[in-house]
């Protein structure tokens, strides 16, 4: 029978009983409908800036998608990292340390916050610059994404809370608050493009302020509903050996963020120089893209908790049996995706381009199919990537950021020179290929060696 455990009105779900499949189903699911809108008010941003500023600010936006991945993907890896640790003392029932863990973690979220947004922000002239952005897009970049980088303590607050609630088997209440915050994004979107005419910078400042919402929500939720976070005071006091855990799982995970976003950010400089139509058609390719890929990122996220609460309860046989069942998952959602690019990819185009760009519109489409036709690939990176983090080998799984940061730089250094934009579209797939020829068999033989250790 599958055990419910209740604090206050908060609801914690022990993913260590049951069905695999089904705790499978239905954690991702509220996760995947939370990834949805995150990505609807993201698209928003871009639908708005491409109709209501211009194709050259949506280039602009566009540009800056992967410093963006790399600065606020670094923060997110950490604070997925920080809750393993919760995960895994939820897991095994000893909430002295999931609280110690908590606690500590709140402390070095603060540091982090106030360090990345500092540094990122003095040196974002200086990126653009080294990523070849072109002069008629260089200031709308410049105003979206200093804006972007000035609001990581909101984007830290959020995915720390929301990771914390997600630790304890509830993928559902940050969903609520995500959607809220979606609703007060397209909003102030609507107002500050269209009515205040603040252009792109009105955007990112939508965006920050809605995250903002989301994770404060998300916090006075926890500390309302959840009673086993409620620290002493000496349980609130910083410990030397809980941040240093701490850091060892969350700063590769940001790490790996960080490596496999250097790769795009080669590749996205790359496409820079091949004109604004390639950007702009990378631009709207990537933000449908995206969109499709969230039940992809739903499956990494689940397996993650899955996987951390099953090996605090040292049930490493359903760490295996949940590998396999998100791989069957994520592998039929891949076919149905591709089918859909190949039908729907040209009207969605639309989104974000006129009519009249036909040129743009077919390489959008281009990129759509070519990315989607390999899902299958995607699936396993972050099935398997996910599953070592969350069984503690966040460290090994960087190797996977590196072999995606390999695959993206050869085809930009080697083959975008030669073949122009149909090679840029196929790098994530190259990228994925290399990664996943190392996960397949890391996270079965991370599962194997648990397996052993735990045995008498």
């Amino acid at each position: 029978m599958e055990k419910n455990v209740k604090e206050s009105s908060g609801t914690m779900i022990d993913m260590t009983v049951g069905s695999v499949t089904g705790h499978i189903m239905r954690f991702a699911l509220p996760m995947l409908i939370g990834y949805i809108f995150q990505q609807f008010y993201s698209m928003v941003d871009t639908v708005i800036v491409g109709k209501f500023v211009g194709v050259h600010a949506l280039a602009g936006v566009g540009s800056t998608s992967a410093i963006s991945f790399m600065i606020i993907g670094f923060c997110t890896g950490i604070c997925a990292g920080f809750s393993i640790p919760v995960s895994q003392s939820f897991g095994a029932g000893d909430h002295r340390q999931l609280r110690r863990y908590i606690a500590n973690s709140i402390w070095i979220s603060l540091i982090f916050s106030v360090f990345v947004t500092l540094l990122v922000c003095s040196l974002t002239a200086g990126i653009l610059h080294l990523m070849n952005t072109q002069p008629d897009i260089y200031q709308y970049a410049y105003d979206y994404i200093f804006i972007v980088f000035a609001g990581i303590p909101a984007t830290i607050l959020y995915n720390l809370t929301s990771s914390m609630i997600r630790a304890f088997g509830d993928s559902k209440t940050p969903v609520y608050f995500l959607l809220l915050s979606s609703a007060l994004n397209i909003v102030l979107d609507l107002v500050s493009i269209i009515y205040w005419g603040m252009g792109v910078k009105g955007a990112a400042y939508a965006t920050i302020f809605s995250q903002f919402v989301s994770g404060a929500l998300c916090a006075v939720y926890m500390y309302r509903h959840f009673e086993i976070i409620h620290c002493s005071r000496d349980e609130l006091a910083p410990s030397p050996r809980h941040i240093k855990h701490l850091l060892y799982i969350g700063v590769p995970m940001g790490i790996q963020y960080t490596i496999t976003a250097i790769g795009s950010v080669i590749l996205q400089t790359a496409v820079n120089g091949l004109g604004y139509m390639s950007v702009a058609a990378i631009t709207a390719g990537t933000k449908i893209r995206t969109f499709f890929c969230t039940p992809y990122d739903a499956l990494g996220g689940t397996i993650a908790t899955f996987a951390g609460q099953n090996v605090g309860a040292g049930r490493m046989d359903r760490v295996r049996s949940g590998v396999i069942s998100s791989m069957r998952i994520g592998c039929i959602y891949s076919i149905a995706a591709l089918v859909i690019m190949v039908i729907l990819g040209r009207p969605l185009s639309l989104l974000f381009l006129d009519s009249e760009e036909t040129k743009i519109m077919s390489m959008t489409m281009f990129y759509l199919v070519a990315d989607a036709a390999f899902g299958m690939l995607l699936t396993g990176v972050n099935v398997f990537r996910f599953c070592m983090q969350g069984m503690g080998f966040s460290g090994l799984a960087i190797l996977a950021g590196i072999l995606e940061m390999i695959g993206r730089s050869a085809v930009a250094f080697l083959l975008v020179p030669i073949f122009g934009y149909p090679a840029a579209c196929f790098a994530s797939p190259a990228a994925w290929l290399l990664a996943d020829m190392f996960l397949l068999p890391g996270c079965f033989w991370c599962i194997k060696r648990l397996r052993r250790s735990a045995e008498p």
